[in-house]
């Protein structure tokens, strides 16, 4: 694994320890422990390519002033055979390291080697961690929030795997429980409606436009003075739909029967048919799962039983008012809380316990990562405390919470009516954004921060655009290493050499991306991808607009080139993390 910025900070640690070993044997300064010291990289490059505080640091164990400390590191250090040219002393002590000509490029010739591998690294040491997002319900199509779940869960994983973890991907199906009851009362009430007197009329005159349908027996709303629907159920397209499908195919069969049967009969049809097109669309969003689990299967193998077996045997619960309690305040909750209620029925949490039980000890992963929307902070700290019940360390669960999404057109707010069934779904979505533009703009920000998904923006073929702009440097990139091969001219290996501050600019930003892909990784932020992508564009356009590649002189134009190879390289592979084309025309 190549990482030039982590090397080098391990090279000024060890030119700074080998310094300050050699003036204590000399006794310019007392052999006393030191504190920790940081490496970190200047925002300006003036400051150096980096820069240490151990001067500062070290003053008081050392009694000296902090500048005479580093002038006698900077005296004392030793750079032949490392990357580095000089070290400056800077304010109160700063030392700034800057780097020689080998060390960019190395950048550039190491990009251009390891081709689609550049920018992995080894972080991860191959543990296994199973990355859960989106997990609608399949009792209706996935909304605008799903859509920058499966971006941010989806793209999470990429980066996790480029970081040396195995990471897979599951969808976990909420098929058991009350939203599966509430879909199939909503099923039952629409289809008696369609076999009612009234419903068999509006049958007859509009045959199989659904659409006319639709406002014929339900009007705008979905919710007709002559067909009413209560307030706990789905009042969506989809359920009237399907619906109307099954009476298409089964007739009236229904309508004797009891609610138990119809309800089961209609459910066991609409939501197979549900759960396949949550997959169709995710594919269409390029996300696909390596694992679908389901609820049920935990319900049906017995392991929701056997938590609550387990939290009994363990002593952490207590029955009161006919219901099983969890002693979650000996685990550090606010309150207790109720596992199975007095009526026989485990509460939702758990077969969540269950399932999480199944990850982190059936199949054994080393982490369990969740996406989850803003609403689960509370979710989040119950299913800690379960665990930790359940004797299995709770910092093996990760979670990222997810805020909520804004969309905007012509600079207003788009209105979104879950209840009249008329929200933009993701497929809605996608119909009118380019799939590049939704993953790109969803990993924009920082999970935890509420995003504003400019619709007008998305599709906008300009520089103010991101994703555009993006993509718009690779394919300039290529038509630049087109053009020059049609002149004959091609990198194809040897001495390159860089020293116009655009040029250098570029190739520390290349450098950077091993580095920031660690980073990310331990942070779970796959935005960091994008503002990358975004700064490393920005270098390549200013490198492009002052840096000719085709009127340079021979060695300069191929020292040139082959950085255009380079920023390609890392273009190509951040742009693969995201699952975002990247053009080569355009």
């Amino acid at each position: 694994m190549y990482n030039a910025v982590n090397e080098a900070k391990e090279q000024v640690k060890e030119i700074i320890m080998g310094a300050l070993g050699k003036l204590v044997a000399e006794g310019k300064i007392p052999a006393e422990p030191l504190p920790p010291f940081q490496v970190t990289v200047p925002a300006d490059p003036s400051h150096g390519d980096f820069s240490a505080n151990v001067a500062l640091v070290s003053a008081k164990a050392l009694k000296s002033n902090p500048r005479a400390i580093a002038a006698m590191i900077t005296e004392a250090a030793e750079l032949v055979g490392t990357d580095f040219d000089k070290i400056e002393v800077a304010g109160p002590g700063f030392l700034n390291f800057f780097v020689g000509q080998a060390w960019f490029s190395g950048v550039v010739n190491n990009a251009i080697t390891l081709g689609g591998d550049y920018g992995k690294t080894d972080l991860g040491k191959g543990k296994r961690v199973l990355v859960e997002f989106v997990s609608a319900n399949p009792t209706g199509p996935m909304h605008i929030g799903n859509a920058r779940g499966g971006a941010i869960g989806d793209t999470l994983a990429s980066l996790l795997t480029e970081a040396g973890y195995i990471a897979d991907r599951e969808f976990y199906i909420n098929d058991a429980g009350n939203q599966v009851e509430k879909f199939g009362k909503s099923l039952s009430l629409r289809y008696m409606h369609i076999c009612s007197e009234a419903g068999q009329r509006v049958v007859k005159e509009c045959g199989d436009d659904m659409e006319r349908f639709t406002k014929a027996i339900y009007g705008e709303d979905g919710n007709s003075a002559e067909f009413p629907m209560p307030e706990d159920v789905y009042l969506g397209q989809d359920i009237i739909e399907h619906a109307k499908n099954y009476f298409d195919m089964h007739g009236d069969s229904l309508v004797s029967v009891s609610e138990e049967e119809r309800r089961k009969a209609l459910t066991d049809y609409a939501l197979p048919l549900n759960e396949a097109r949550l997959e169709t669309d995710l594919l269409k969003y390029r996300i696909k799962y390596d694992n679908w689990f389901k609820e049920s299967s935990l319900h049906q193998s017995g392991a929701v039983k056997d938590v609550i077996e387990k939290l009994k045997a363990g002593g952490h619960t207590y029955e009161q008012d006919g219901a099983l309690w969890l002693r979650a305040t000996d685990f550090g909750g606010d309150k207790d809380f109720v596992l199975v209620r007095s009526n026989g029925f485990p509460t939702y949490i758990v077969p969540d316990i269950a399932y999480h039980y199944n990850k982190l000890i059936t199949r054994g992963y080393d982490k369990a990562i969740n996406v989850l929307g803003a609403d689960h902070h509370g979710y989040v700290q119950r299913m800690r405390i379960c665990l930790s019940a359940m004797g299995i360390d709770d910092s093996r669960l990760d979670v990222v919470i997810m805020q909520m999404v804004m969309l905007v057109r012509g600079g207003e707010t788009v209105k979104l009516s879950k209840r009249s069934g008329k929200a933009i779904t993701l497929t809605t979505l996608l119909d009118e954004v380019p799939i590049d533009a939704a993953r790109f703009f969803f990993n924009l920000r920082d999970a935890n921060t509420h995003l504003e998904f400019d619709l007008d923006l998305a599709v906008e073929e300009s520089s103010k655009n991101p994703v555009f702009y993006v993509q718009y440097a690779h394919a300039r990139i290529c038509r630049v290493i087109e053009k020059m091969a049609e002149d004959g001219v091609k990198y194809e290996g040897g001495a390159v050499n860089y020293t116009e501050p655009a040029e250098l600019a570029l190739i520390r930003k290349i450098a950077e991306m091993p580095e920031m892909i660690n980073e990310a990784a331990k942070a779970y932020d796959p935005s960091a991808l994008t503002r990358y992508a975004f700064e490393l564009a920005q270098a390549y356009h200013k490198f492009y607009d002052s840096c000719s590649v085709k009127d340079a002189e021979n060695d300069v134009r191929l020292s040139r080139l082959a950085l255009c190879e380079a920023t390609r390289t890392a273009l190509r592979n951040i742009l693969a993390l995201l699952k975002v084309e990247a053009p080569e025309k355009m």
